[in-house]
């Protein structure tokens, strides 16, 4: 290595302060690396914020038989690990499908490889339509093999493929759906439109192997309560008597004159009867007459009872 470039140091840190135009953002030597007879780079370490790894780097150089360095040229460099922009990317290929928005437009591609003129054939399902309304009547250009190619391998790997979760817990598939409307053209044979207004696919191209809940021929099977069924318990010890205000005084009304009532014919006919003549009031009767208490005739019994006999009170006889 030339020890005249090697001890170039200072030359080089000047060079890198003059661009970078503070002395600051240079910061200390990193080394020197030889890249030709006479030709050596100087780096020196970048403390501009947000240029993490990157170098300044400074070549000089020596003539031959020369005794001094010369600057060469001085830039800013990155290192192994800087940190870089991402790559750069043409202004038509920024925006990436589901990007665009109602308010924005595509720009034509000229040259697009999806898409062939309309004359041309592309299917032979298609050969007759585009015959009649593509030969310079209808559009201007249509979809290409590479064209059809793409979409439907996009189609049937996306959301609505085989491949989705609602088509693996689907039991049946969308080519026995009464709602699944194939489109038209080769197309037909894997893809269709789905019409059921309950299917989360509807007004959405699926594929023949999609499936979902909806299905015309699918019914949820009816299950049983989960809580077990048993006898209904009725607490008859929480009740409480509720008895209304008429109640009362009727039932108090019977206990203050009670009745006995006697089967005609049965045996307690003169016990009953005996009982009601001992509660009745005895009569109080002058002119020695004997006093005898009503005792209320039980049809078909005999049975009487006399009452106790009254206190005669005897009037004074008249003295002539």
């Amino acid at each position: 290595m030339d020890a005249v470039l090697l001890s170039a140091v200072d030359l080089a840190r000047q060079a890198a302060i003059e661009v970078a135009d503070d002395d600051q953002a240079v910061g200390e030597h990193l080394g020197a690396v030889e890249d030709d007879t006479r030709i050596l780079t100087h780096t020196f370490a970048c403390n501009l914020p947000g240029y993490r790894g990157w170098v300044w780097a400074v070549t000089v150089a020596r003539a031959p038989r020369g005794r001094g360095a010369t600057l060469s040229e001085a830039h800013l460099v990155p290192a192994d690990d800087a940190l870089l922009a991402p790559p750069w990317v043409p202004w038509a290929e920024r925006i990436r499908p589901g990007d665009l928005e109602a308010s924005m437009a595509l720009p034509k591609i000229e040259e697009d490889p999806r898409l062939v003129p309309g004359f041309a054939i592309t299917d032979e399902a298609d050969e007759d339509l585009l015959e009649i309304w593509e030969l310079g009547l209808g559009r201007e250009r249509v979809l290409g093999p590479e064209g059809r190619k793409s979409a439907a391998e996009r189609w049937h790997r996306g959301s609505h493929g085989p491949t989705a979760a609602a088509a693996i817990a689907s039991p049946q598939p969308c080519s026995t759906c009464a709602f699944f409307v194939p489109l038209s053209g080769s197309m037909r044979q894997v893809f269709g439109a789905c019409s059921n207004e309950w299917s989360p696919s509807d007004g959405r191209v699926v594929s023949v192997d999609h499936g979902c809940g909806a299905h015309s021929q699918t019914d949820a099977e009816k299950q049983s309560s989960r809580w077990p069924v048993s006898e209904p318990v009725i607490d008859t010890g929480a009740a409480d008597l509720l008895v209304l205000d008429g109640e009362d005084e009727q039932a108090g009304g019977e206990d203050e004159t009670p009745s006995a009532q006697v089967e005609v014919g049965s045996e307690d006919a003169s016990t009953a009867a005996a009982a009601q003549a001992e509660e009745a009031p005895a009569a109080i009767v002058n002119d020695g007459e004997q006093a005898t208490a009503d005792v209320p005739a039980v049809e078909g019994a005999q049975a009487t009872t006399d009452a106790p006999a009254a206190e005669v009170i005897a009037e004074p006889e008249e003295k002539n």
